[in-house]
């Protein structure tokens, strides 16, 4: 059986919007219609964040889209998946989010060697309207670069 190991669901507003501090991989827990549309790459998590509830960290608000095949059986698109890490990175987590201005943002959803979908969540601070200023500067600055190395 092969493993569709090539999937890579990214966040490309996290890094816009925070500045990313520690970076965690963790599995997330999954039915099995869930599984097969992350191994189709149907899932979006531009929108999705991490909360703690009483007896975990939860990712909320990722979409996932109902399994073509899936009949009656098939899981509702957003509902809060429970993230499956260590006991000392959870305690890590809880301790530094409820400080004023963190929060635990997903940045993608891949597939590892052994078939297990994973989430790679970023302990995160929230950008002021001039540091996404200058995020644009340095982007706009590196294209200018690199297109005058092309030439």
């Amino acid at each position: 059986m092969a493993i569709a190991a090539n999937v890579n669901i990214k966040n490309k507003s996290a890094s816009f919007e925070y500045h990313l501090l520690d970076r965690y991989v963790a599995g997330i827990s999954l039915l099995g219609t869930e599984i097969k549309s992350i191994r189709e790459g149907k899932a979006n998590i531009n929108d999705s964040f991490c909360a703690f509830f009483e007896d975990g960290l939860y990712l909320r608000n990722m979409h996932i889209a109902e399994y073509s095949f899936g009949s009656f059986y098939n899981h509702e698109a957003k509902r809060d998946r429970k993230l499956l890490l260590t006991k000392k990175e959870l305690k890590k987590l809880k301790d530094k989010g409820e400080e004023k201005g963190f929060t635990i943002v997903p940045l993608r959803i891949f597939i590892n060697e052994r078939g297990f979908a994973k989430v790679e969540i970023a302990l995160a601070q929230g950008k002021k309207d001039f540091d996404k200023r200058d995020t644009i500067k340095e982007r706009e600055s590196k294209r200018e670069l690199d297109r005058a190395m092309k030439r």
